[in-house]
């Protein structure tokens, strides 16, 4: 199968290291590319867009694409029941009023609150899932969301691999590891029912007894003169911990699957002025969602200039679009040597976050337990070395791992 010919939608694609050349194919020769889909309600297909600058414009211009008719490609064709509830399936401005509240409770100042917490955390993960000789990083970094988005959304610890599984169903359906012998269709609604069981009884429990946590601050927060209802603040529950729980652990999991064996690693081990940097560039490298979905909202053009001349396309209401992140990331007109980690690079506008006003909400938080892991990483370790194949995630939505076995070499430590 050619580049030209790839089913953009094959869950195998992101498994494989062939998606950027299928990427960098598409940027080229045919950056807004129609893929027809069977099987996806009364969707057709979707447009893939694959350029930084097709996939910044179709991630910020609301007014032209909304994301009330499904955000991931798993709903397309069918209506999102989160729409005009959840954060991420609402337009502005109900969206705008929705999220101020949760932005301030979320932003820089609760970052540096936690910041102790979660280097502790972070320590404690890499000292129990480490130790000497071989290891995989998977199990260690899978527990890495949620010393954040525990404490946040004020969920016991004894709770959380099991949360870490469910969210996994949600967003590698179709991975053999994850799905149930029922199927995708069986998998999703499984890991959605257990994970909207599990936060309508915290939610409850919450509405008794309020805490300093964010599910309390939803349930307390008007929205248009009105507070949210339970099922709402369910909703961005799962959205929070969803995002964090299935994207955050594989940031640095690409990071040592590409440094491994390599002086790479050393090269900024060594170097802590580029602590900053270097994540920024490890969250562009992995881009672990790999792509978000919008609808257009009224007929849209989007023009390029490729080997066969300027082409323009016209992408009509009712349609799909798939921005895939990914592609943008490795876009030689934004990034120079862009398949290169380079942990200097500077600027680094990338869209791992995503862009415009649906920019995610723990973004300070995530580079927060990025930089606590990498710090305490490289304390630990001069080198790591592979110790065996990785294995990638089947997913549409998600470019991760789900085996990294490693081997570090200890760093010896002053005594104090």
């Amino acid at each position: 199968m050619t580049a030209a010919t790839t089913d953009l939608a094959d869950p195998g694609l992101l498994a494989s290291d062939r998606r950027f050349a299928v990427w960098d194919w598409l940027r080229r020769h045919d950056p807004v590319r129609w893929q027809p889909v069977t099987g996806a309600g009364d969707a057709r297909g979707f447009w893939s867009v694959t350029r930084y600058s097709d996939v910044d414009r179709i991630l910020a211009d609301h007014a032209a694409f909304t994301s009330e008719r499904g955000t991931l490609l798993n709903l397309l064709g069918r209506p999102d029941p989160a729409a005009g509830h959840q954060l991420a399936a609402t337009d502005p401005p109900r969206h705008d009023r929705m999220r101020a509240p949760v932005q301030r409770a979320m932003g820089a100042a609760c970052a540096r609150r936690y910041a102790a917490g979660v280097r502790d955390g972070v320590r404690r993960l890499l000292a129990e899932g480490t130790g000497a000789g071989e290891f995989d990083a998977v199990p260690v970094l899978s527990k890495l969301p949620l010393v954040v988005v525990g404490p946040l959304l004020g969920l016991p610890a004894a709770d959380w691999p099991e949360l870490a599984r469910l969210a996994a169903m949600c967003a590698a359906e179709d991975d053999p590891d994850y799905q149930l012998p029922g199927g995708v269709a069986a998998t999703l609604q499984r890991g959605h029912r257990e994970l909207f069981a599990y936060f309508s009884t915290v939610v409850r429990q919450r509405s008794r007894t309020p805490g300093e946590d964010v599910v309390s601050l939803l349930l307390t927060m008007d929205v248009d003169g009105e507070r949210q209802r339970p099922g709402a603040v369910v909703a961005n529950c799962y959205s929070l911990l969803l995002g964090a729980t299935v994207t955050l652990p594989h940031v640095p999991a690409a990071a040592l699957a590409h440094l491994a064996g390599t002086a790479g690693y050393a090269g900024w081990a060594e170097r802590p002025d580029l602590l900053d940097s270097g994540v920024e560039e490890a969250l562009r490298w992995a881009t672990p969602g790999s792509h978000f979905m919008r609808v257009a909202r009224r007929p849209v053009e989007l023009s390029w200039t490729g080997p066969a001349g300027t082409r323009t396309v016209r992408v009509e209401p009712g349609e799909a679009v798939v921005a895939w992140l990914g592609a943008a990331n490795r876009d030689p007109a934004v990034f120079a040597r862009p398949d290169e980690f380079d942990p200097a690079r500077s600027p680094n506008r990338h869209l791992a976050f995503g862009s415009g006003r649906h920019y995610c909400l723990g973004s300070h938080l995530a580079r927060l337990a990025l930089k606590a892991f990498f710090a305490e990483l490289f304390a630990t370790f001069v080198t790591v070395t592979p110790a065996g194949r990785p294995v990638r995630v089947r997913s549409t939505f998600l470019s991760g791992f789900k085996r990294l076995p490693l081997t570090g070499q200890p760093r010896r430590r002053e005594r104090t």
